[in-house]
């Protein structure tokens, strides 16, 4: 079963893109993240064509995430728990079957949370708190569990081009990289990390300075395995060849191939 997880930055300006993509990597099971529609306004119809069952927790102009499987979805649940207030569309939880079992995959938008010194900042701690009970919670269940999505999270400096530049930012503050670190002692593996070591491995190139030309990129996209999924993981990638494409988002793919049977 091969799994992605792409920030798209608004699907109904990407989607050629993610036509194209899903037709050359043919994953079977994708997290989207920004799509920036309402579920409403989602352009379903292309997707399906393809083979693909659609899911949408969408946000207009801002947020929203789906689940495209070509496997049928058991279930599907929006929102993470913890803060019934939060009504921001971040998180798109589903279950399928496959001949042997059932996967759980959780696709997810962390907060940004910059600048540092506003609330934003507390409110994506708050969250990663809220994702870590989650996880506990799901781990209890002893089936394959995937999180992926954009996490906004370097987790360390090999994940980024210059560690000096992104100090003082959100995605690099010791708080947030403590709370990533705190998902992996629940036993869950960073997939890229668990295939390879080596530096340079970006998932984003941001729109300004010429970033993508000097690759001065960062790791921010994730896949994170419970240790039901970790045992099957045969290989991961990142798409990066989709950055230069013309008029391409911000992040590229990242996924995941897992042995399910």
């Amino acid at each position: 079963m091969r799994i992605a997880t792409w920030n798209v930055n608004s699907v109904r300006q990407r989607l050629d893109h993610l036509l194209a993509w899903l037709q050359e990597r043919s994953p079977d099971i994708v997290c989207l993240q920004e799509i920036k529609c309402v579920d409403e306004a989602f352009p379903r119809e292309p997707i399906e064509a393809l083979g693909y069952n659609v899911v949408t927790h969408g946000q207009k102009t801002f947020n929203g995430v789906a689940l495209l499987s070509k496997y049928r979805f058991d279930e599907t649940t929006p929102r993470l728990g913890g803060d019934p207030e939060d009504l921001h569309a971040r998180f798109l939880e589903g279950v399928v079957s496959y001949p042997n079992g059932s996967l759980r995959i959780a696709c997810l938008y962390l907060p940004n949370g910059n600048p540092p010194e506003t609330e934003k900042y507390p409110y994506k701690i708050k969250w990663m708190e809220r994702l870590l009970e989650y996880s506990k919670e799901r781990m209890k269940g002893e089936q394959p569990l995937v999180l992926a999505g954009d996490f906004n999270v370097i987790p360390a400096n090999g994940d980024v081009y210059n560690p000096a530049a992104w100090a003082g930012d959100a995605l690099f503050l010791p708080k947030t990289r403590e709370r990533y670190r705190a998902l992996l002692n629940l036993g869950l593996t960073d997939a890229i990390r668990a295939v390879s070591d080596q530096p340079g491995q970006y998932t984003f190139w941001d729109y300004q300075a010429g970033a993508w030309p000097k690759n001065n990129g960062i790791r921010i996209d994730h896949l994170l395995l419970s240790p039901q999924a970790s045992d099957r993981l045969r290989d991961a990638g990142i798409d990066r060849h989709v950055r230069g494409w013309e008029k391409a988002s911000d992040h590229v793919p990242v996924w995941i191939d897992l042995d399910l049977n």
